[in-house]
């Protein structure tokens, strides 16, 4: 079949049209979602409110120039995607409590945007952003910065956020509670008034959160407590939580600290100037591992405790603890390791320690603890292990101790140390201990 002069014409226009309509309508959509900075200071609430539904109804993102826009809460429906220029598109706080909320949502992303809060006061449980009830929440490449209460808010979140700096915060940086697979990556957490990031549930259960590669700094505890403030990283019933690879440093409690928290794993963090426990599994837990982490500066190094409350199982392996203190309190510290039940403690190597390299069990706490192949330079004692008539078995073999003042190992009464240094002397005066091929200088 022969085509004609006339049917090429129109099959170019028609292919002119396939190419360049969708641009068209494209460009028509974005020009509907646009807002323009402002002097970051009238009230452009309205206006960024209409262009994220907007952009929500349409399925293409809402793109915001550099510039300070000045806003209160912006309510994010399902499907708003906001991406700004990193650094300089800055949404700046006015009322209601948090700049941007969003509940019982799905694919809700966020990139490139600063959230101000300006130090004003957000309310009680305020936050920058608050998140209840979202699926596959991504939030990347954002800034949340200078609020009074608390950085970023999750409940019942499922999704990542990466990238990110959350700082100058009046209270917690980053808080979830009941997570439904949540992953908190690559971000820089510091300057907050009581913690850094919280892993939380409302019962003791599953949570599955993996917090990796972040950097954690200067955390106070400014609302006081006795641990639950002053921490880089908060675990409280949350189980299968993976906390790995983080860099955590000047913190006035633990830089990870697991309260009822079972099969919890710190793995390979870098851990210093802690004012209390570096690495903290506490109360009712079934299950941690703490291996590989490096700890230099601290009232304890290790802390695997709480056997009455019901505590238990644990392995405790390859880590470098250094440079323990006293604290300036009742509470001295100044040890290395400290476990109490069904718990390996092996190749760790601690270097000055005033009170312990490591002590096993309190008093009656003491049930199958196993502590080898270890390393222990310059401590008070270098093993303390109770000898309490109620106390659990627990084998010391194969560690090198040096430098100690007071004895390589010793059998302790409480606080008191009993009969000779055990690297020298038999055991069998201590029904419960089996000690043998340590070497001591």
């Amino acid at each position: 079949m022969t085509i004609g002069r006339r049917e090429l014409m129109l099959a170019g226009l028609g292919a002119g049209l396939a190419v360049v309509g969708p641009r068209l309508v494209v460009a028509r959509e974005m020009r509907a979602h646009d807002v323009m900075p402002g002097d970051g200071v009238a009230d452009q609430t309205t206006a960024l409110q209409d262009a994220a539904n907007a952009a929500a109804r349409s399925g293409a993102p809402l793109r915001l120039a550099a510039g300070t826009y000045s806003t209160g809460r912006l309510n994010l429906k399902s499907g708003t995607h906001i991406q700004g220029v990193p650094g300089r598109t800055i949404l700046r706080y006015r009322s209601g409590g948090a700049i941007l909320s969003t509940e019982e949502t799905d694919n809700v992303r966020l990139s490139g945007l600063v959230l101000d809060g300006g130090g004003q006061p957000l309310g009680q449980d305020g936050a920058l952003l608050k998140a209840t009830g979202a699926s596959h929440l991504n939030i990347s490449d954002c800034r949340f910065m200078g609020s009074s209460e608390g950085g970023v808010v999750l409940r019942r979140v499922a999704g990542r956020i990466a990238d990110c700096e959350i700082g100058d915060i009046g209270k917690t940086a980053l808080f979830s509670e009941d997570a439904r697979g949540l992953e908190i990556a690559h971000s820089h957490v510091h300057d907050c008034g009581d913690n850094g990031i919280l892993i939380w549930r409302s019962k003791i259960g599953e949570d599955g959160t993996i917090v990796t590669s972040n950097r954690i700094e200067r955390i106070a505890a400014k609302s006081g407590g006795n641990g639950q403030n002053g921490n880089g990283i908060n675990i409280f019933r949350a189980d299968s939580v993976v906390v790995s690879a983080n860099s955590i440093t000047d913190c006035a409690f633990s830089a990870i600290r697991s309260n009822a928290g079972s099969n919890c794993q710190m793995i390979g963090n870098s851990c210093a100037r802690l004012g209390e426990v570096a690495l903290y599994a506490e109360f009712s837990f079934q299950g941690v591992v703490i291996a590989n982490n490096i700890v230099d500066a601290a009232a304890m190094g290790v802390s695997v405790t709480n056997f009455q409350q019901g505590g238990r199982l644990a392995v405790v392996r390859g880590n470098i603890i250094r440079n323990l203190f006293f604290r300036k309190s009742a509470d001295v510290r100044g040890v290395g390791i400290a476990v109490e039940a069904d718990t390996v403690v092996s190749d760790n190597v601690i270097e000055n320690a005033p009170a312990y390299g490591i002590l096993v069990g309190w008093g009656d706490y003491l049930r199958n603890v196993s502590v080898t192949d270890n390393l222990i330079r310059k401590a008070h004692i270098g093993i303390g292990v109770s000898v309490s008539p109620s106390a659990g078995t627990a084998l010391i073999t194969d560690n090198l101790i040096t430098d100690t003042k007071d004895g390589a190992i010793r059998a302790m009464n409480g606080p008191t140390p009993i009969g000779p240094d055990l690297a020298h002397h038999s055991a069998k005066a201590f029904r419960n201990i089996t000690v043998y091929d340590n070497v001591a200088r």
